[in-house]
């Protein structure tokens, strides 16, 4: 008799799993495919791909245009992918490589979002490697499919790739705005 209870509890504590991880992918992916298609389209009140692309020219990921397309990408894209519960290995990272982008820039507000901190992309970050780890539940396109696009390999593969994707940006970010304040101070000091 108890061994049929231990089975009956976990079989609904898998059930009650697989929605709880339905319900984050569909929450934390709905919310980045909303961001994501602002770039890329304009939807939402957004800036569209070109406004999005003179704004990441404005806040140093140059080429702009480039930079949004890829960042438009990896929040809508990912999101989608983690919403259907598809390919969950490369959404979580993209997702994560898109936000460790956006939440770069808001370090310099500190932590807290209602002061411009990186709370917000840091926890969608999050949100999204999570989910990469923890797999998306039985109730996904990956679980129907078979996990093909959803293997233990693809998690280290792909946040690999996001990692230094994410870096290689940032660190160009960096150092392009360096370079651009140590060129201010040149022209001040000749202008003295």
């Amino acid at each position: 008799m108890g061994h049929r209870m231990c089975r009956r509890h976990h079989g609904s504590r898998g059930v009650r799993q697989d929605v709880g991880l339905l319900a984050l992918r569909l929450g934390t992916g709905g919310v980045l495919i909303a961001h994501g298609t602002q770039k890329l389209f304009g939807w939402f009140g957004g800036p569209g791909l070109e406004g999005a692309g003179q704004f990441m020219e404005q806040i140093g990921f140059r080429p702009g245009l480039r930079n949004a397309l890829a960042s438009g990408l990896g929040e809508a894209g990912g999101g989608a992918l983690l919403a259907l519960g598809l390919a969950t290995p490369a959404a979580g990272a993209a997702v994560a490589a898109a936000m460790a982008g956006a939440a770069s820039l808001h370090v310099p507000a500190g932590f807290f979002n209602e002061q411009g901190g990186l709370e917000y992309p840091a926890h969608l970050g999050f949100a999204g490697s999570a989910l990469a780890v923890a797999g998306p539940g039985r109730f996904s396109l990956d679980h129907l499919l078979g996990h093909r696009t959803d293997q233990p390999w693809m998690l280290a593969v792909t946040f690999t790739a996001a990692a230094a994707a994410a870096s290689a940006v940032i660190v160009r970010r960096v150092r392009g705005q360096r370079e651009g304040d140590s060129a201010d101070s040149s022209v001040a000091s000749a202008a003295d």
